[in-house]
């Protein structure tokens, strides 16, 4: 009979995102800080005041990323969002699992990058994950390369400015997700996906705080 890999089902990824899931689970006691306003804030001050938090995609949410990577098998995965890496070791594991491709990460806090890395290199899947540490928006300028499907989970007010600069690196048929559509700073990206005049057909897919999931026409 084939052997079927699911590398979410491996004890070390297992382990490592029951650990971070618990975490997160806190993350509500552990905020303590306001909603970002870069008028007194800027995005690094804000990361670094809030890198106590895990602010991850949900369960069923990395799953249906999971599924998506198995079922179109891009070469590139692109996030802009690190955080402490629980929807980037989904990514990563259906690459792995796909046998091709990479993903292609982003963080703008030292610490959460460098507990993600660890993270990585614990479970195993870090030579198919490479972190971007810094501003996405000059660390994405350089990528040069297509972007086979994109996830997009940091600052909310950023995801559309994120998505415009990596528009000539995505080609139809491309997904690209984005988490938290009840967050009301995600609204201009969400505006912009569902007008088919912007090039993309769009679905919200009802999943704990949402996840929007548009397609490049």
């Amino acid at each position: 009979m084939p052997t079927h890999t699911n590398t979410l089902a491996e004890p070390r990824v297992s382990a490592a995102l029951a650990r971070m899931f618990e975490a997160s689970a806190r993350d509500d006691e552990t905020r303590g800080i306001q909603p970002y306003d870069p008028e007194s804030l800027t995005a690094q001050e804000y990361a670094d005041a809030a890198q106590e938090i895990y602010m991850p995609v949900s369960a069923d949410g990395g799953r249906l990323l999971y599924n998506l990577i198995r079922a179109t098998k891009p070469a590139n995965v692109v996030e802009f969002g690190t955080s402490y890496g629980i929807s980037t070791l989904h990514l990563a594991a259906a690459v792995r699992d796909n046998g091709t491709g990479r993903v292609i990460t982003t963080e703008l806090n030292r610490t959460k990058a460098a507990a993600a890395r660890d993270t990585f290199a614990a479970t195993g899947l870090d030579d198919v994950i490479t972190v971007l540490e810094g501003n996405a928006l000059q660390t994405l300028a350089a990528l040069g390369q297509p972007v086979g499907f994109l996830f997009l989970d940091g600052w909310k007010d950023l995801c559309l400015p994120v998505l415009r600069l990596l528009e000539p690196h995505i080609a139809p048929g491309t997904l690209v997700v984005a988490d938290d559509v009840d967050l009301s700073d995600l609204a201009p990206y969400l505006d912009y996906v569902r007008d088919t005049a912007n090039g993309y057909h769009s679905v919200t897919f009802p999943v704990e705080d949402g996840l929007e999931i548009s397609c490049r026409l």
